[in-house]
């Protein structure tokens, strides 16, 4: 490849398809590129699973090209059908407009703004769909369409074929998204749309209608469908998602669930969410045994480093050793808030923290020995605790070795 970016991307493990590499490479290869990958609004954050594509847009940034951050309040108002078994809940404008504010403050972190000819710039679909004319929007681009292509795409195929309903409402989302495409390369100079694999048949869709309507010639670049080797999705965790926003998940546990990655996917994972050198990442993955939990921690202090800052991630390695090698008690643990004007059970306890559901899986993790009290085992279901069993203020609680949170009163 003539193109450092696309060399990079493909040494880093980014690449899963390229509608046309060779003439993708060469104009990477010519000049500044402008591009975008589109976000739609179903949550007040972004989360691992969006990670991939955002340290895409970092990379090229980093090369020179130019990011637009597509924010879909438009299209968030009917819900993309791709890789999904059921249709999305609606949203209201309001909780559309409140999410997005959740997720701009994701991308300040990765991405330049400020600085440069090739500054990031963040748009809004609804700016331009929600003033469509419903049937002039239909004769100038609906034609553009066939129904044939549109139900040969996976989205849609595995969503009849389980017999599962397919809204019309949701059918339109293709419509849309490859107008998008046709819109912002007209309006902002863009060639290329990112997205993962599951966005293919919506960015050849814009492709194609920007080819037939005015004669453009645009690039589509998918990512692959991550998954760990354990074939669990990216992104999700057995405590639900792995924000990106500190509100909804913290730098402790972030740090966390990135220390845990399972030994076979640490190479893997340096390649694509760290800045690490590909040299050194080679280094690192040569650890076997004990040693390889040294190559995890750095995957943790880089990962955090780029999503909560160096403070953070080093405060939160920290912790961590103190709580798991040094069996210590640590303010910078994560913390709850619990009535102790009267002692408490240890189920409730162990609810009200979060380290459990129900009460039933609580009396499971203390028959299991699973369950610690400042460090010490329990083994009484019937467990009553009080502000005299406060150690520095807070009571620990420790769930198998890698959960840990102190109880303070509140």
């Amino acid at each position: 490849m003539k193109s450092e970016i696309l060399q990079t991307l493909k040494e880093r493990g980014f690449i899963n398809q390229i509608t046309d590499e060779q003439g993708l490479d060469k104009k990477l290869s010519e000049k500044s590129v402008t591009f975008y990958n589109g976000y739609d609004c179903t949550a007040n954050s972004l989360h691992v699973g969006n990670l991939l594509t955002i340290m895409l847009l970092r990379w090229m940034q980093k090369f020179g090209h130019k990011p637009l951050v597509l924010m879909g309040g438009g299209t968030s108002m009917i819900g993309d059908p791709s890789g999904r078994d059921s249709s999305r809940q609606m949203m209201t404008k309001e909780i559309i407009a409140s999410n997005m504010a959740g997720i701009k403050k994701v991308f300040t972190k990765y991405l330049d703004f400020n600085n440069g000819s090739n500054k990031a710039v963040m748009i809004n679909n609804a700016d331009w769909l929600l003033e469509l004319n419903y049937v002039e929007f239909l004769r100038d681009f609906g034609k553009h369409f066939t129904i044939n292509r549109m139900l040969s795409y996976d989205s849609v195929k595995l969503r009849l074929e389980r017999e599962q309903p397919l809204t019309f409402l949701e059918f339109n989302y293709m419509l849309l998204q490859g107008y998008d495409f046709y819109k912002i390369a007209k309006d902002y100079g863009c060639e290329l749309q990112t997205g993962g694999s599951d966005q293919w048949g919506n960015i050849v869709n814009g492709i194609e209608l920007a080819r037939r309507v005015d004669g453009m010639e645009l690039f589509g670049l998918t990512i692959p469908l991550l998954t760990k080797s354990s074939g669990e999705k990216m992104g999700k965790s057995v405590n639900g998602a792995i924000w990106l926003n500190e509100e909804n998940l913290s730098s402790y546990d972030y740090w966390q669930f990135w220390r845990n990655t399972e030994d076979a996917d640490v190479g893997r994972f340096l390649r694509l969410y760290t800045e690490l050198p590909i040299s050194e990442i080679e280094k690192l993955e040569k650890l076997e045994g004990s040693e390889i939990n040294e190559a995890k921690k750095v995957l943790a202090d880089e990962a955090t480093k780029l999503c909560h800052g160096e403070e953070k991630s080093k405060e939160a390695r920290e912790t961590a050793i103190k709580a798991f090698e040094e069996k210590s008690s640590n303010a910078n643990l994560p913390s709850v808030n619990a009535d102790f004007s009267n002692p408490v059970g240890i189920l409730d306890l162990l609810v009200t923290a979060n380290l459990v559901k129900s009460k039933g899986e609580a009396r499971r993790a203390i028959q299991g020995n699973g369950i610690k009290v400042n460090d010490e085992t329990v083994t009484d279901e019937a467990l009553m605790l009080s502000k005299e069993d406060f150690k520095d203020g807070s009571i620990k609680l420790s769930m198998g070795k890698k959960k840990h949170i102190l109880v303070k009163e509140g």
